[in-house]
């Protein structure tokens, strides 16, 4: 898809459609959607005063012009009442509307600044958010379909407004638009492949084509370096598949300092069996998405690599599946990590904290100054906070709200759970220095807890995306399948500590 800024009359526009807005409560619609509404002989506010356009959130209306306009139809889209407007409810509302658009096999669109001057929303930050909505809602993953697609899809959109001067501003916003949204479907493109076609091996190919494109550093270690650096954790996980590990390291370097600022890590297990402990067979296909915490670090390290912050970032992807096998993990093996810990497995479906324990070892001797690891942990987390919020644990305040002040600017909701030293108790161990798994209360929580022992001092925040990874549906800019959560989150902490 295009995405294209103007300046011009959007009742002059010749477009497959236009979209325009109306506000619950509103009678009479104002600004570009009045200019419509007269070009169509009041029809806009005839529907309003009818009842059929309220206004509500994400409600889309498409009128035929039937001649009226150069536009063929006219998509009114509710945003709700405006003293609650938000970026993020424009950006859900953009998607709607695309979506609906793009089944009626609309090719070509046209959109005003949708929600500019309300609540305080820019010129800029509507555009960029118009970008990310009409991306992200028409997002489909039909790469294995041989079939013909039900339906076309939106080419171009066009950003129209009457004053040339904010066109520069519109560009702007568009442009970084464009690239969160690019960043948040290459990971869902990538969480959403089959697990035959997203080995480790395949993530590293993927990290190598990132690092082409945008000129990032790339390294990845193979078995016998994680052998010489003493990452047993990782290789414990690692040695019940034929395919073999991969540790992908990514750098971006903004600063001209040598220091690393800040270390996204990310879990890679492209699928997860549970290993020696199997998980039921009913649902198991979905555990070819346990890669998306790494699937969104190196997203994300893409989308910096465009933006150009100046900080230095290191993405760390531990990679490998976890399956059943007479080499496998067992439970009451003892392994040691990287870090010289040693482990004791309860469970070998516990695998993802002990890949993470060697990445967050390995953070540790690059003496990074901040640390965020993303994976899909736990279904703890997810059975607490359902698939609407990130659940967020860290060893340090003042990170922990730069990374939720990041997840409201990206409309992904991240909510701060308890990290009690009440809690270490339960992943005390007989035989180690403690267990991979604390048991079923508080689950979420305490594997939180076995990360933190291995995140040592460095201030550290875990996000677990284990309910928010996924989609069941369609919903304002998300799509059924891979979310992409939380890619956006990353990038504006990344920019916000750039800052600094």
């Amino acid at each position: 898809m295009e995405i294209k800024v103007a300046a011009g009359d959007i009742t002059q526009v010749e477009v497959d459609a236009v979209i325009v807005n109306v506000f619950q409560g509103e009678e009479i619609p104002g600004g570009d959607t009045a200019a419509l509404d007269k070009a169509l002989e009041g029809t806009i506010s005839l529907l309003i005063k009818q009842g059929e356009i309220k206004g509500k959130l994400n409600e889309v209306t498409v009128i035929h012009s039937l001649g009226k306009l150069r536009a063929g139809r006219v998509a009114v889209v509710g945003l709700g009442k405006p003293e609650k407007l938000t970026l993020s409810k424009v950006r859900g509302a953009v998607a709607e509307a695309c979506r609906l658009l793009q089944k009626k096999g609309v090719k070509s669109v046209a959109t005003v600044a949708q929600g500019e001057g309300v609540s305080g929303i820019s010129v800029e930050g509507s555009a960029q958010v118009i970008a990310e909505g009409a991306l992200l809602g028409v997002y489909s993953f039909l790469r294995y379909r041989t079939g013909e697609a039900e339906h076309g899809e939106i080419e171009q959109i066009t950003i129209i407004t009457p004053d040339e001067s904010k066109v520069p501003f519109l560009q702007q916003g568009s442009q970084k638009g464009q690239i969160m949204a690019g960043a948040t479907n290459l990971a869902r493109d990538m969480v959403n492949e089959p697990a035959n076609y997203m080995t480790p091996s395949d993530m590293a190919k993927k990290a190598e084509e990132l690092a082409v494109t945008y000129g990032l550093e790339l390294t990845v270690l193979e078995r016998e370096q994680m052998q010489e650096l003493g990452m047993g954790a990782l290789l414990g996980v690692a040695q019940g598949s034929q395919q073999p590990p991969r540790f992908i390291i990514l750098r971006y370097q903004g600063a001209s300092h040598k220091k690393i600022d800040i270390a996204l890590v990310g879990k890679g297990i492209t699928f997860d069996s549970g290993g020696i402990s199997i998980k039921p067979s009913e649902g198991m296909g979905e555990m070819k998405t346990d890669m998306a915490g790494g699937a969104a670090v190196m997203a994300a390290m893409g989308a910096i690599a465009q933006l150009k912050p100046g900080i230095n970032v290191m993405a760390l992807i531990p990679a490998t599946e976890n399956l059943p096998s007479g080499t496998a993990l067992k439970p009451a093996d003892v392994l040691t990590a990287m870090s010289g810990k040693t482990i004791e497995i309860i469970s070998t479906d516990a695998e993802g904290r002990l890949i993470l324990a060697d990445a967050l070892g390995y953070a540790n001797t690059q003496k990074v100054r901040l640390i965020v690891d993303v994976a899909t942990l736990t279904g703890a987390c997810r059975i607490a906070l359902g698939d609407i919020c990130t659940g967020a644990f860290g060893n340090n305040q003042k990170l922990v709200d730069k990374v939720i002040a990041a997840g409201n600017e990206a409309g992904e909701l991240i909510w701060q759970m308890p990290l009690y030293d009440e809690y270490k108790e339960l992943n005390k161990s007989d035989v180690a220095d403690i267990k991979n798994t604390g048991g079923r209360w508080g689950g979420a929580i305490t594997a939180a807890q076995f990360l933190a022992e291995f995140a040592g001092d460095t201030p550290w925040v875990h996000l677990d995306i284990a309910g928010t990874s996924m989609s069941d549906k369609e919903r304002d800019y998300l799509v059924k399948g891979a979310t992409g959560v939380p890619v956006r989150t990353l990038v504006n902490l990344v920019l916000t500590l750039a800052k600094k």
